[in-house]
């Protein structure tokens, strides 16, 4: 297990990054996905532990759920507590050899965790990290990807190509 998490309220990243902000207005359920797929991608390529937190404080009777999507934590909270709440209890309850950073738009919070000993990331210097982590996988797929036109010559030995030059050439 890697010893470096980095939490983040999720919904702060919802309603400040642009593009997740616009999907709210068709479904909050499409911005938490499309963040949780970016999160994902971006875990591909770090060696972090990613946590992502969503305030679920206010649906009555909930007893809070933690599930794996792909290679992250997703957590849901319990009724009565908060995203930042969940947030200041792991980061003060993970040992301090730990590196842990916290994604974050609300400044209170951010101040909170730096005196947990965590490190802060604005919700927007998550955001940049992520696309800049998108356009490197893009970039290294363009680069190793097959030539545009496959062809069965550029794939065989030189020896089959003659022999099937060959062939074309009898008829």
């Amino acid at each position: 297990m890697s010893k470096e998490f980095l939490l983040v309220d999720g919904y702060n990243m919802i309603h400040a990054w642009q593009e997740l902000k616009e999907l709210v207005d068709v479904s909050l359920e499409s911005a938490r996905q499309k963040l949780l797929d970016m999160l994902s991608n971006y875990k591909g390529s770090q060696k972090m532990n990613i946590i992502v937190v969503f305030d679920a404080y206010l649906v009555k009777g909930n007893v809070g759920s933690v599930f794996q999507y792909h290679n992250i934590s997703v957590v849901y909270t319990k009724e009565a507590e908060t995203a930042d709440h969940f947030i200041e209890r792991t980061v003060n309850r993970l040992p301090r050899h730990y590196k842990v950073s916290v994604a974050t738009s609300d400044g209170l919070e951010q101040i909170i965790i730096l005196g947990e000993g965590a490190q802060r990331i604005t919700a927007q210097g998550l955001r940049q990290r992520v696309l800049a982590e998108q356009k490197e996988i893009r970039k290294k797929y363009i680069e190793n990807r097959p030539p545009k036109n496959n062809l069965l010559a550029d794939n065989i030995d030189k020896d089959a190509l003659d022999w099937i030059e060959a062939l074309r050439r009898q008829k």
